[in-house]
């Protein structure tokens, strides 16, 4: 069932005004565990008992399982209190599919904490209705029936809190039941008007309610977004006449800002603008040697000039940053601002707190390792001699930022530091700001990953980047939707700094353009690397990542000639944008469905919203079919469950691509050619029947 707002409960009675025993009740021996009206697997639910997530404007799927002995008909409610105080309760509609799980949907529409439980109760008007309706038209206990009815009508009539109109009509109906009559009664408990009454305020002597549960929503961009990676330092990078390299400043790199907020991004996100320490600095591709002028790696941070709170000198300062900042706001961009916990060998915490690092039996401090990486050039964080030293410094470190005016923190590797320090920093961070958002840079194990999650992360990069085929986009992205919705954010990135898969480096232009057509559909939060829309896709040999990446040098790119050239995408990365933002059904993470094609390269899916949550009054249904096969052309018969839209099986219907304007009528079963080299992707609209 699906509801935007639920009845104000204050026209319904509380649970404490329900009576909680039937007559004859009878107190059972012992602490028993379960109640007269089970009600189990509440969800949304994180493990751990931390609260369930979700962002303002995310439809939310509540639901439960809930039953009771015997044929007697049960109602479920949910009863939510908002973060402002405000009290609704949503009926609950049975699935019907022999599992007895009652659910509703509900768009939660404030930030903040809400509250949630479930209530069970017998509804004892639906129970009577339907023993009415099968035996009067039996002509079996046809009298019994209807003084039942008539009793159940004036006990719901002795409700004070009951609007008086109600209470006359419920009187009324009570005393033409007294009559015995079996067309009154057949008539009576199929009336629609009194089914509503008794819907909306139950009759009921037994009743069960679950413990209150808490629901943490977010702020908009912490579930919506597109999100678009640059080095500063590169943008307005300038070659000079000896051979070196003049750096890129804040002030340079915000004439890219535009052309960002041009392709519909929402998002810029920054590696390390520290100072970058010389010990040990490496050289182009990661070589232990670096050369003069080699700017070294943003994520050694720490120098002469200061630490995790300083400007590297090459960028500005910290007014130009916050230039940088308000010029991002004017583009409707926002900053995000990568928080690496870990520091160079010149790093002033080297020097002021060594116990903050591990020191080795020779006297040396170690060096961060992801063997068979090395990295030569940072000391990785120990929290073990000082925890609390080096939690408040991260806080410190944190509120310096959030002062600047950065909201948003991609937090480099959390997964190699305490999970507890990761859900104090957070719900200190919230406590104060709760627009503050953290997104976990953790590709480790699923039960870490879902476990930094838990504690408080609003966002996580994921497996995305390494899922391609069609089985292995189904499975994941199936996951990510359901599975751990209710605490997990995926950020798809199609590709980082460090991250170039062989399904890029060998796909070739078509792989570029599938893989942002389903990142930026199959979730509502994407992100790409500056130099995607270019198609840089040459690996540096025996690794998964650009050569000359830019993370050991500068980059130099001619943006408006590639695209003035047709050598760009930055075309269809404007167009996805666009279609994400016309489109609410992209904008929502749990209504991901997968349907069927003859070929295992074709993708299919779809994302459906309900007329109510999409704000014009008219339901949004977009379907996607992708040819995951970058070097071939494919020709197949797509199969769709239509029932999911609310078009029966068999019935046509309209679609138009949304990349091409092409229309097309469709049924169940559609033929579909996928050419890779040119029309990799149908992005559909399903349009609204006349």
């Amino acid at each position: 069932m699906a509801a935007r707002a639920g009845t104000r409960s204050s026209a319904l009675r509380s649970p404490a005004q329900i009576p909680a025993r039937a007559p004859g009740h009878v107190d059972l021996p012992g602490a028993l565990r379960t109640t007269r009206l089970p009600l189990l697997d509440p969800s949304p639910a994180v493990p751990g008992g931390f609260p369930a997530k979700a962002f303002v404007g995310e439809v939310v799927p509540f639901h439960v399982v809930s039953f009771r002995e015997g044929h007697d008909i049960i109602g479920v409610h949910l009863r939510l209190t908002s973060p402002s105080g405000e009290e609704t309760l949503h009926r609950l509609s049975p699935r019907h599919d022999g599992t007895d799980t009652w659910s509703a949907d509900v768009a939660l529409d404030e930030q903040g904490t809400w509250h949630y439980r479930f209530e069970a109760f017998a509804d004892d008007f639906a129970t009577w209705a339907h023993a009415a309706a099968l035996k009067v038209a039996a002509g079996v206990d046809v009298p019994v029936m209807a003084a039942l009815g008539a009793e159940l009508l004036a006990r719901a009539a002795t409700e004070k809190d009951r609007p008086a109109a109600q209470r006359r009509r419920l009187l009324t109906d009570a005393e033409s039941l007294r009559s015995g009559d079996g067309a009154v009664t057949a008539a009576l408990a199929a009336d629609p008007q009194l089914t509503e009454i008794f819907r909306a305020r139950p009759v009921t002597a037994i009743r069960s309610a679950t413990p209150e549960q808490s629901l943490v929503v977010d702020r908009p961009a912490a579930g919506v977004g597109a999100w678009y990676e640059f080095f500063p330092r590169s943008e307005g990078a300038k070659r000079l006449k000896d051979g070196t390299v003049r750096s890129g400043t804040f002030r340079t790199a915000t004439k890219r800002l535009p052309e960002v907020a041009a392709m519909g991004f929402d998002v810029v996100y920054l590696v390390p603008i520290h100072p970058i320490g010389i010990t040990n600095r490496k050289g182009r591709n990661n070589t232990l040697t670096a050369e003069q002028g080699d700017p070294g790696s943003p994520y050694a941070i720490g120098a002469e000039e200061g630490g995790h709170d300083a400007i590297h000198p090459d960028l500005g300062t910290l007014a130009d940053f916050r230039a940088f900042v308000r010029a991002a706001r004017k583009e409707d961009l926002e900053i995000a601002l990568d928080l690496a916990l870990q520091a160079s060998p010149d790093h002033p915490w080297v020097r002021e707190h060594p116990e903050w690092f591990t020191t080795l039996p020779d006297g040396s401090i170690a060096y961060a390792e992801n063997p068979p990486k090395k990295y030569q050039d940072i000391y990785p964080l120990n929290f073990d001699n000082d925890p609390a030293g080096i939690s408040a410094e991260m806080l410190r470190v944190v509120q310096h930022w959030v002062a600047q005016g950065v909201k948003i923190f991609r937090v480099d590797n959390p997964h190699t530091k305490p999970l507890q320090f990761w859900e104090w920093l957070i719900a200190e961070v919230n406590a104060v700001d709760p627009d503050v958002i953290f997104l976990a840079e953790a590709f480790t194990r699923p039960a870490v990953m879902r476990a930094l999650a838990a504690v408080g992360f609003q966002q996580s990069y994921s497996y995305f980047t390494w899922r391609n085929t069609k089985a292995e986009l189904e499975e994941f992205l199936t996951s990510v939707s359901h599975e751990t919705a209710d605490y997990m954010r995926p950020n798809l990135f199609v590709n980082t700094h460090d991250i170039l898969t062989e399904y890029l480096q060998f796909g070739g232009r078509a792989a570029y353009r599938v893989r942002a057509c389903i990142a930026a559909t199959a979730g509502p939060v994407y992100g790409v690397y500056a130099g995607y829309e270019l198609f840089e896709n040459v690996a540096r040999p025996g690794s998964e990542e650009n050569i000359d990446n830019e993370k050991y040098e500068y980059k130099f790119r001619d943006w408006n000639g590639a695209e003035a050239r047709g050598e760009s995408l930055a075309p269809l990365l404007r167009r996805l944008n666009e279609i994400r933002a016309a489109h609410p059904a992209l904008r929502q993470l749990r209504n991901f469905s997968t349907h069927w094609s003859d070929d295992d390269a074709v993708l299919v899916y779809s994302k459906h919203l309900e007329a109510p949550f999409t704000g014009s009054g008219h339901a949004d249904t977009i379907i996607v079919v992708a040819n995951v096969d970058p070097h071939s052309v494919r020709e197949t018969t797509v199969h769709l469950d239509t029932t999911r839209w609310g078009v029966p099986l068999g019935h046509p219907f309209e679609v138009e691509d949304l990349l091409t304007g092409a229309i097309w009528t469709w049924s169940d079963h559609n033929y579909v050619r996928l050419d890779a080299f040119a029309e990799p992707v149908h992005i559909l609209k399903v349009r609204e029947r006349s």
